[in-house]
């Protein structure tokens, strides 16, 4: 008898999800940045919101994010960079 190879156990398989988990924690911090500025009643101009979206690092997320409890302009994430 031959055993059955499920395709959800499968080390691929496994990879993929990983690196859908890690999308989706990469875009929830993205968008938490976003509106804690906008909770703060801080304007979002497009060229912050593109580029707060199109960063893939978890680490300089949370680094805006810290910045962006204290901004007083959505500008002030990027300061010194």
């Amino acid at each position: 008898m031959t055993a059955t190879q499920y395709f959800w156990r499968h080390p691929l398989a496994e990879q993929v999800r990983e690196e859908g988990r890690e999308e989706g924690r990469v875009e929830a911090k993205a968008e938490m940045v976003l509106h804690m500025l906008q909770w703060r009643g801080i304007e979002v101009p497009d060229a912050v919101r593109e580029r707060v979206n199109a960063c893939t690092d978890l680490d300089q997320l949370e680094v805006w994010a810290q910045r962006a409890m204290r901004a007083e302009d959505a500008a002030e994430l990027f300061a010194g960079e």
